[in-house]
């Protein structure tokens, strides 16, 4: 099974960045869909930013112009750069895939086996 490992996570003042990075413990050069997806206690999972096999990428209204999602194939690690950061992004993010996904977009439903361990945001007023 597929390991997504994500890190880079902090505590950091409105207005600051953070880049998270989530690590793959395979090739994910041909993965149809990549993406970030963020929870807080007592909700579900919301869908923040993704990018598709040929580069193409999605976000969430909230983070559109903020967030910059990206993928190195070469090392097989997906990156989310947060820029103004803003107290409601305060979130545990997580990485998530389907290799196979026809339709890329930010709220897509990841494979069951392609779901990865989080990493705490924790955005200050």
């Amino acid at each position: 099974q597929v390991q997504l490992v994500a890190s880079g996570g902090g505590s950091v003042q409105a207005g600051g960045s953070l880049r998270l990075s989530c690590a793959a413990s395979e090739s994910t050069a041909n993965y149809e869909c990549m993406g970030w997806f963020r929870q807080v206690p007592g909700k579900e999972p919301e869908g923040v930013a993704a990018i598709a096999s040929d580069g193409r990428t999605s976000y969430r209204s909230s983070v559109k112009g903020r967030f910059t999602v990206s993928k190195d194939n070469a090392e097989n690690i997906l990156y989310l750069q947060m820029d103004s950061l803003i107290p409601e992004d305060t979130a545990v993010y997580s990485c998530a895939a389907d290799p196979k996904l026809a339709f890329c977009w930010y709220g897509f439903l990841p494979h069951d086996n392609y779901w990865g361990r989080g990493t705490q945001v924790t955005v200050s007023s």
